[in-house]
């Protein structure tokens, strides 16, 4: 009886380990999707020479398709000014971005530990410069 009792204590513990490792799975795979989209809009911007309005309407498609989130939500940050392509390596060719979403979930079982939804959830960000390919005519 004595082990059933333990048992009966441990067993909510141990469940909400093997959530969370099935909720960072699920993260992972958001955030892949992240870097899949932002990529694909950086390197349409680096040929082009800056986020145009049809990459940036794309990416943004993309993620709220992805996530379930409203443009709203996310932080985004896109240079919009074309950049050209130097003969040699400066500053004036970087194109600078920078896309956050929201992760609405990070941990498994919150309330079990005293940790409210609206504290249990964070902003993942991709920020960088790339440099652009676009050559002045």
């Amino acid at each position: 009886m004595k082990q059933l009792i333990v048992l009966m204590g441990v067993l909510p513990i141990l469940l909400v380990f093997i959530s969370q490792y099935t909720l960072d799975q699920k993260n992972n795979d958001n955030i892949s999707r992240l870097q899949e989209c932002v990529y694909q809009a950086k390197e349409q911007a680096k040929q082009r020479g800056c986020f145009t309005v049809e990459i940036k309407e794309e990416m943004i498609n993309k993620l709220e398709n992805y996530f379930d989130i409203t443009e709203e939500e996310m932080d985004i940050v896109l240079e919009e000014i074309p950049r050209y392509r130097t003969s040699v390596f400066d500053d004036r060719e970087l194109i600078y971005y920078k896309v956050s979403v929201p992760l609405k979930k990070i941990m498994a079982g919150n309330r079990f530990f005293g940790i409210t939804d609206e504290e249990n959830m964070g902003m993942y960000t991709i920020e960088s410069w790339t440099a652009s390919e676009l050559l002045r005519e």
